[in-house]
């Protein structure tokens, strides 16, 4: 939770809002589930730990097999009974509680195929362990230096399996180490880190002898720990298939790989269409492996290489569009496939290794059939590969995989697709760094509305979009305009009905090309992040989901609307947006507003505060010289006391700025005078008198505001200064003001230079000898001089004039000097 949303959820309980007649409850936060995992095929009743659950309506489960009994809110948290289907697939799965005033964050829980035993401590020591039988799952948790032990009894030849969930509930950053042992405390297999769990780990063996053998497990560093689920059975657990993908629809073998009795080959039915983190099972007699193998569903079959083919000339030949599959098994081997492509042709080339949790760190080349080099390509995708290949000729080419560091093995599994080049489409919510996942869903007040962003991901298409309003629960419309062409957000404001009943769904939530002749549809898909670390934020635990969490909740006791706007915004213009909020009587608390939508070239701050006793608040916004010029919609999102609503979608239109200046720089001295010109270039004609006005103005400087009209196409600024204003240059701005619609339309017109300079001394003259006397009748009158005439008015001198004026004068100073 936010610390602002702490401490509006603390004002709210410490203040008991219920005094003035109005009881708002903020939206739900979840931290975890308990228990972590439970057994499919039973019943079982579960706590939602978090904040503000106790008006729990309902759970929203991504996958089927999940169905809610009974809920029941509980303070903060809510109890919940739900059946899992004996069908139900295994291993993670999402959940978000809806409440009365909200939907809360994602979070995980386990279905698992074996019943639970807890922990009992003590257990820390090799010579006590926890004994318990074969085909459990443990519920334990790891302290600062424990070491947690169990001991079974295996017959000769049966297979032992350990697999620990414990990274993987997204509780901490827990790495866990695990290990089988015999009796004498010989290490029969460890592990710590795998390509297919990642930081938890699984180990198996085949029991040497009838006996009784022990697992070890700890946190990697003997550090602290946190809640592990741990696996003990005779179930498989292989680390990869093979092959990793196949055809939608299709029933194939698959070899299950990296066991220690041997491989496993079972058919798998593939579902018709794609499923969002697909993966297969491996199941035998001795049980079923807890958690899927990532598996790839394709439009097209398989082909598989086939020794020797480590030379581009042994190359196996393979048609596209069918998927290359292979296994790099042994040290310093390669793999070549050749294949005919016809000219023209455009392909995206991947390489599936570790994102199938093979441990292959995968390198594609390729080459022409004759040898040619025409690509290659190490880690475009995290260590896989990736090629985009144009086809430059008809002809046969080859593509070559090796591992990076020349290693091999039995399960170094890979897959190369070549995908045609074609147009997709994935909508989101970006995520908020205040908020986390917490905005990533939609819950809109009855007689409200709530906005929202929705981020489009286009792929090898362009031109604008448009949301398909499908599926929304009874009470709620949906107000937005097409996504243009060249964003990728657009911002979107959901309403709901006063009379709408709390209702939600987890809905597809599509958007189509805005051209009727494209077919181009997509939908959405979003990832939550569990756990963020070192180095560099790694994000170390995340789930995709691929439906949009949308819900009517309880009316909140405030409403916002932005005023409408009477003037456009202008580029290098500055406007306030006035919003405007309506409190239920009893209640006055402060609001929060955001604007999270800003068009392209506009600028604002991340909030402002309504505060208590009032209900209108000026925000500020601004547009910079290149904002594109259009008419957009904005919105205002508040929040009080953890509750959320948002204004209308308001038109903002922006427009290029109706006149500029083109201001001549001026200089003066200290306590001189001096005027500064500019001229006016019009783009838009106005009524009335506009106000020109410099800003920005240092110290004991006056420039008096001027006044202009459309016509207008020079003004001259009278500039005074004093005999200790600041010496040197400063930059002024000359901002207009043109009223429009009883308003105004504000904008920086241009800016000028203005250099103030200390006064030249003045000159040191000499003394002028007195005339020599004369007689007296020589002595006449001197004529009186005519009168001269008045100088005509001199235009201002330019900066330049005036700069070589001054060192003119400077010159004379020091040439009179003795």
């Amino acid at each position: 939770m936010s610390i602002l949303c702490r401490i509006l959820v603390a004002l709210a309980i410490s203040t008991g809002i219920a005094n003035c007649g109005v009881c708002p409850a903020a939206s739900p936060r979840l931290t975890s589930v308990t228990p972590r995992g439970i057994q499919r095929g039973a019943e079982h009743q579960l706590t939602f730990i978090g904040s503000n659950l106790g008006d729990v309506q309902d759970i929203l489960f991504y996958d089927d097999g999940l169905e809610v009994l009974e809920v029941k809110g509980e303070g903060n948290n809510a109890t919940v009974k739900i059946r899992v289907a004996p069908n139900c697939r295994l291993g993670e799965h999402v959940a978000q509680v809806r409440t009365a005033t909200g939907i809360s964050d994602y979070r995980t829980l386990y279905i698992e195929d074996l019943p639970v035993v807890d922990e009992v401590e003590p257990n820390s020591d090799f010579n006590t362990p926890q004994t318990i039988a074969l085909g459990h799952v443990v519920n334990g948790t790891i302290t600062n230096e424990d070491v947690d032990y169990f001991s079974v009894e295996a017959k000769q030849g049966q297979r032992i399996s350990v697999e620990i969930v414990a990274m993987r509930l997204s509780t901490a950053m827990f790495d866990p180490y695990v290990a089988i042992l015999d009796e004498k405390r010989f290490e029969l297999a460890t592990n710590d880190d795998t390509a297919l769990a990642l930081q938890d780990g699984f180990a198996s063996i085949i029991a040497p002898a009838d006996g009784t053998y022990f697992i070890e497990v700890r946190e990697s560093a003997y550090a602290a720990g946190n809640n592990y689920r741990l696996h003990v059975g005779t179930f498989p657990r292989p680390k990869v298939p093979f092959p990793a993908g196949g055809k939608m629809g299709d029933e194939i073998d698959v070899r299950f790989l990296g066991m220690p009795a041997g491989e496993l080959t079972r058919k798998v039915q593939l579902p018709a269409n794609p499923v969002t983190d697909f993966g297969v099972f491996a199941e035998d007699e001795g049980g079923v492996s807890p958690t899927p193998n990532p598996f790839r569903l394709f439009e097209h079959g398989n082909a598989f290489e086939q020794e020797p083919n480590n030379e581009v000339s042994q190359g196996t030949p393979v048609e596209l569009p069918l998927a290359f599959n292979g296994i790099i098994e042994t040290a310093g081997d390669v793999d070549c496939f050749k294949f005919a492509a016809k000219k023209g042709q455009v392909y995206e080339v991947e390489c599936f290794a570790r994102r199938i949790r093979s441990g292959l760190d995968p390198v594609l080349n390729l080459y022409f059939a004759d040898g040619r080099h025409l690509a290659g390509n190490d880690d475009s995708r995290g260590p896989d590969a990736y090629i985009r290949f144009t086809v430059p000729e008809d002809a046969e080419y080859v593509i070559r995989v090796n591992d990076h560091l020349g290693r091999g093995g039995p399960d170094l599994v890979y897959r190369i697709e070549f995908q045609a080049v074609q147009p997709a489409l994935t909508l989101g919510i970006p995520r908020n760094e205040r908020y986390g996942q917490y905005r990533q869903q939609v819950f809109v007040p009855k007689g409200n509305r709530f906005g929202t962003l929705i981020t489009a991901n286009r792929m090898n298409f362009g031109g604008d979009l448009v949301l398909l309003a499908e599926h929304l629960p009874a009470g709620l419309t949906m107000q937005c305009d097409p996504m243009p062409a060249n964003q990728n957000t657009m911002p979107v404001v959901f309403e709901a009905t006063a009379d709408a009943q709390l209702s939600g769904a987890l809905i597809d939530f599509l958007a189509r090309h805005a051209d009727p002749n494209q077919t181009i549809r997509g939908g959405f898909v979003n990832r939550a992040d569990y756990l963020i670390g070192e180095p560099n934020q790694s994000l170390y635990r995340w789930k995709d989901v691929d439906k949009l969490a949308v819900a009517v909740v309880d009316e909140v006791p405030f409403r916002i609307e932005i005023e409408p706007l009477k003037v456009p915004l202008v580029r290098d213009g500055s406007m306030n947006l006035k919003i405007i909020a309506h409190k239920k009587e009893g209640w006055d608390e402060d609001i929060q507003v955001q604007l999270p939508y800003r068009p392209p070239g506009v600028g604002a701050g991340p909030s402002v505060n309504l505060p208590k006793g009032q209900t209108e608040v000026l925000y500020p916004i601004n547009a910079n010289g290149a904002a594109e010029i259009k008419n957009w919609k904005v919105f205002a999102l508040a929040t009080s006391q953890g509750m959320w609503a948002s204004s209308q979608l308001t038109p903002l239109e922006i427009t290029d700025a109706y006149v500029r200046f083109e201001l001549q720089r001026a200089a003066c001295e200290q306590g001189k005078e001096t005027l500064l010109l500019c001229k006016l270039n019009h783009t838009t004609a106005f009524e009335g008198e506009a106000k020109a006005e410099l800003v920005g103005m240092p110290p004991k400087v006056g420039i008096e505001p001027l006044s202009f009209s459309k016509d207008t196409t020079e003004l001259t600024f009278k500039v005074t200064t004093e005999g200790d204003s600041p010496v040197g240059k400063h930059t002024l701005f000359c901002q207009v003001t043109i009223p429009q619609n009883g308003d105004a339309i504000v904008s920086r017109a241009g800016n000028v230079e203005l250099q103030i300079d200390v006064p030249l001394p003045p000159p040191v003259t000499q003394p002028v000898p007195a005339p020599a006397a004369m007689p007296e009748a020589t002595i006449q009158a001197p004529p009186e001089p005519a009168k001269a005439p008045e100088p005509p008015p001199t235009k201002p001198l330019s900066r330049l004039e005036k700069l070589r004026l001054a060192a003119q004068q400077r010159q004379e100073s020091r040439t009179e000097q003795p």
